[in-house]
């Protein structure tokens, strides 16, 4: 008698788990987490986020075998995809777990589960792949990012630095990278002014990328520098020219 598709995934957990923790729920509970590769545990160590899904399912004469795809994307934007093999064709029965780094490695140990035959007839594949992770812009170094940005904005002394809901944003960076734009040529009202334009390049735990754009000039009354911030390389470059033109 086959059993309805519907019972064949595992119960979800019940609260969002980080990457972290999927990880390490998913190891504690198959027999082979000892031969997995120690460069992909290595690896999965920097993971931002994860997505399970359900890759095949056959459930016939009381016997039953899922596969499922866990994938992590990692900070510098590649991912990593572990098997897992669920199956009751033990002696006693119950439900076992097994892992794998590589598909052929779970085909092989599907391939060995004594189930009937006619399993093609049974076989009930989900295509649910994950859409390509955008590749960053950025070679990102895991850091403590989001207290840099914290510091960026603290010293940031423009009225119209970003929003409270850039702020929240970067409360969740993990990576970080620091570069000097070079824009158009800067209309100095005098030649001891110096202005310069800097990328601070954000990742966030979702994968997605934020880019804070800091203006550091001398265009003030006591020569002084100054700190600006803005939320786009536009508002950006259009201070610059403000503050170029400004003889102090």
């Amino acid at each position: 008698m086959s059993v309805p598709y519907e019972t064949a995934a595992y119960d979800p957990a019940e609260s969002p788990e980080s990457p972290e923790e999927h990880l390490a729920r998913l190891l504690g509970r198959a027999l082979n987490s000892f031969e997995l590769p120690d460069e992909a545990l290595r690896r999965l160590d920097c993971a931002l986020a994860h997505d399970s899904s359900l890759h095949s399912a056959h459930h016939s004469a009381g016997l039953h075998r899922e596969t499922y795809r866990h994938t992590w994307l990692l900070t510098d934007g590649c991912a990593i995809t572990l098997w897992e093999l669920v199956h009751n064709t033990a002696p006693d029965s119950q439900p076992a777990h097994e892992i794998y780094a590589d598909e052929e490695e779970l085909r092989a140990a599907t391939a060995r589960l004594p189930l009937p035959p006619e399993s093609p007839d049974f076989e009930l594949p989900v295509l649910a792949q994950l859409p390509p992770a955008p590749a960053p812009r950025h070679a990102y170094a895991p850091d403590d990012s989001a207290d840099h940005a914290r510091r960026l904005l603290r010293r940031a002394e423009n009225a119209d630095r970003p929003d409270t809901e850039t702020v929240a944003l970067l409360t969740t960076a993990c990576a970080h990278q620091i570069t000097q734009a070079f824009g158009r040529p800067g209309r100095t009202g005098r030649a001891a002014v110096g202005i310069s334009l800097y990328e601070h390049a954000f990742l966030l735990r979702d994968g997605s990328e934020l880019s804070l754009w800091e203006v550091e000039h001398t265009a003030t009354p006591d020569g002084r520098h100054m700190c600006e911030v803005y939320g786009t390389e536009d508002a950006a470059r259009a201070a610059m020219e403000r503050r170029a033109a400004r003889r102090p």
